[in-house]
């Protein structure tokens, strides 16, 4: 754990981002075409997608120290950042011995309280275990309870306000590969598949008792998290992806850690509707959004963390 207090209070929230002339989250197993429900034609984007951002965003905020690291990144390996707890509790076992399982077995059966030390030592080091949660698969393999720890953050998959149009985009490079090919060609043609328009809309969830019967996620957290999420797309240009914008963050605040009314009430007093004089959305302003306060328990606030209109 870190030196933190963990959060008191449940929170849930919904995130409105919109794409313009972009792919929001390609599929790799449809050569990268956005994702589309096929029944209704709504565009989707994963929670994956998402934390992957937020993960990036806290490591371009906070840096890569502790307790703000990243655990589900690519400079090192997952065994490596797991060994380091080990070698924290003085444990010689590592994953690559083939007696592993067996020593750490062992091991556990002198020492009850190595599961939650090891769990401790990774939610104490890196926000997204904290956060997120994660599967550690060197704990794992040990047989140790703390391989899989439960974040108390979680997030549904995005799904556009809309239908979205999938248009696919012919273009050409003035370059050859081959000398082969540039005997016979000056140039080589490619495709891109964009959206010209869609706002999409995510709910995600905070549990206070999570965070404080497991990773110790704290108010500190919490607001690295809102920072990280406001600002997903600023530090995530490319070409794919160059008007990409939250353009509103609503966060639901309880009075208690188990809540004061069901999400789904909460997410339901959020309406966004397309004007009613536009035929075809291609900006975040051919849309209105309402918040019914009517619908609200007194006992849970509302912020709006964008442009603080509530």
């Amino acid at each position: 754990m870190t030196d933190y207090a963990p959060i008191e209070n449940r929170y849930d929230f919904t995130i409105l981002f919109d794409v313009e002339n972009g792919n929001p989250n390609g599929d790799p197993d449809s050569g990268n075409m956005p994702r589309v429900d096929i029944e209704t034609g709504n565009g989707l984007v994963t929670d994956v997608c998402i934390k992957r951002k937020i993960r990036d965003g806290v490591q371009a905020i906070m840096g890569n120290a502790a307790p703000w690291r990243i655990y589900i990144q690519n400079e090192r390996t997952l065994n490596r950042l797991d060994s380091e707890a080990l070698e924290a509790e003085h444990i010689d076992a590592r994953p690559e011995d083939k007696e592993f399982a067996k020593e750490i077995k062992a091991l556990k059966k002198d020492d009850p309280t190595l599961d939650r030390r090891l769990r401790d030592y990774m939610c104490a080091n890196f926000f997204d275990i904290r956060t997120f949660g994660a599967v550690m698969t060197t704990f794992v393999k040990g047989s140790l309870s703390c391989g899989q720890v439960r974040g108390p953050v979680q997030l549904g998959f995005a799904r556009s306000i809309d239908p979205v149009s999938v248009q696919e985009i012919s273009i050409t490079r003035i370059a050859v590969t081959t000398e082969a090919d540039a005997a016979e060609k000056n140039n080589t043609m490619g495709n891109k598949f964009i959206i010209p328009y869609g706002l999409y809309r995510m709910n995600g969830y905070v549990s206070a008792k999570l965070a404080q019967n497991v990773t110790g996620f704290s108010d500190e957290d919490l607001d690295v998290l809102w920072q990280a999420i406001v600002n997903m797309f600023e530090f995530d240009r490319s070409a794919a992806r160059g008007n990409m914008a939250v353009r509103k963050l609503y966060v639901f605040k309880h009075s208690s850690a188990l809540g004061d009314a069901p999400s789904w009430r909460l997410f339901d007093s959020i309406a966004v509707h397309k004007r009613d004089d536009v035929d075809v959305a291609r900006s975040f302003g051919d849309y209105e959004v309402s918040v019914d306060r009517s619908a609200i328990p007194d006992a849970v606030s509302v912020t709006e963390m964008v442009d603080h209109e509530l």
